[in-house]
């Protein structure tokens, strides 16, 4: 990690691993936590391959959606590591994507008291890591996150 170009959130989830996989990989679990409540996500796709697509909507009133991220997977290592980048759109394409051009890196391990999970959003220069600051990164990741957690959790309480 580079502090001058990444951020990062960390994290344990009370859920074994594979838990905390399927939220990442099951389309009706992604949906549940993705975005921070109240707003409401929609999954157009979700292809968790290397060269897969990564695409959301997402709505503040349940009716009306617009697009969220459009993205591709980098790589898949199962139950270990999710790496997806906004710089290239699903279909393979290079996109300048708003708010900022980003790859996250997520990586789950086992911890004693569930899985360790730990994110971490690399940028391409200072300012749009600054600019990612700014806008809320720990407060909308770490949302997110804890939405996940909230998901994996009760899914594993099942």
């Amino acid at each position: 990690m580079n502090p001058g170009l990444d951020l990062a959130l960390d994290r344990v989830i009370r859920a074994p691993r594979v838990v905390v996989w399927n939220a990442w990989t099951d389309p009706s679990l992604l949906e549940k936590w993705w975005v921070p409540a109240p707003t409401v996500c929609r999954v157009d796709r979700l292809d968790v391959r290397p060269g897969g697509g990564f695409v959301t909507r997402l709505s503040d009133d349940g009716v009306e959606f617009v697009p969220h991220i459009n993205a591709s997977f980098l790589v898949v290592d199962d139950l270990e590591r999710i790496v997806f980048t906004n710089a290239i759109d699903s279909a393979w394409r290079p996109a300048n994507p708003a708010p900022v051009p980003m790859t996250a890196e997520i990586t789950l391990s086992d911890h004693p008291d569930g899985t360790d999970y730990r994110v971490i959003v690399r940028h391409g220069d200072p300012a749009a890591r600054a600019h990612h600051a700014e806008l809320g990164f720990s407060e909308g990741w770490g949302s997110v996150t804890k939405q996940l957690a909230g998901v994996a959790e009760s899914q594993a309480a099942r």
